[in-house]
């Protein structure tokens, strides 16, 4: 996928891209840095993979460093920011990506702690270094977006009522950021080929993501829907503060 932001375009400016060491957080990344921006990658337990990303985005002339966090620990979201408040002074883009829900293992409760309650947090966090013509960026998917009025798989439909709700939460603090000069846009796309959550819905479910690719007759792959995120950060924010990424008829009522 070409990417979408001329060279240089984002010389100077400063992002970070939660849950962005793999799938569309990675190249939404990959693709701010290509543009010039200076790049957070964020991890929860990926060392590894997050440190050859940032490797990789340094030997191609960007400049990145990696950061782990649980954004579900206050103390740890607030070590992340001190650390980027510590090497660059502050942010400019504010990518909130990082999602889950579907993972085995975790607490009843995760997937609203983590999609709703976390990004809030990021965000309160993140407010005393996002300075004015900051944009802050909140990944969903349509299946999340409409799930008050379309119906969604049941395997996800708790990820879906957990981002529909951290959506919610975070448009509740639109008036504060517009106060500050702060822009506030929600990326929303289908079902994303060759993502976690693609995988884990076609393991609980066979056959559920080839089912809603023949319904929508195309589903987005990861590289496709993260040059939508990273024009996102750049672009015009619509009136409703919502970015479409492909056909939303099957998920609007007349």
């Amino acid at each position: 996928m070409t990417n979408p932001l001329p060279a240089g375009s984002l010389d100077g400016l400063r992002a970070l891209v939660t849950g962005s060491s793999r799938g569309i957080g990675a190249d939404t990344a990959s693709f701010l840095s290509e543009a010039g921006a200076s790049i957070v990658i964020n991890y929860r337990n990926k060392e590894a993979r997050a440190q050859k990303l940032v490797d990789k985005l340094n030997a191609d002339g960007g400049s990145a460093i990696a950061i782990g966090a649980d954004l579900t620990d206050a103390d740890s979201v607030a070590a992340l920011f001190d650390t980027i408040a510590r090497e660059w002074g502050g942010l400019d883009i504010l990518v909130l990506n990082a999602s889950g829900g579907m993972e085995s293992g975790m607490a009843e409760d995760y997937a609203m702690q983590l999609n709703r309650d976390a990004q809030v947090r990021l965000l309160n966090t993140a407010l005393p270094l996002l300075a004015p013509g900051s944009r802050v960026v909140f990944v969903t998917s349509h299946q999340a977006h409409f799930v008050a009025t379309a119906p969604t798989m049941p395997e996800y439909l708790p990820v879906a009522l957990s981002k529909r709700a951290g959506e919610d939460a975070l448009r509740g603090l639109i008036p504060a950021l517009d106060e500050v000069g702060i822009g506030f846009v929600v990326v929303s796309g289908d079902m994303i080929e060759g993502t976690i959550t693609a995988t884990l819905l076609e393991r609980a479910n066979p056959g559920a993501i080839s089912a809603r690719k023949d319904a929508a007759g195309r589903l987005y792959n990861v590289s496709e829907f993260a040059a939508e995120v990273a024009l996102a950060a750049v672009e015009p924010i619509p009136a409703d503060h919502t970015r479409y990424v492909g056909d939303v008829s099957d998920f609007v009522t007349n």
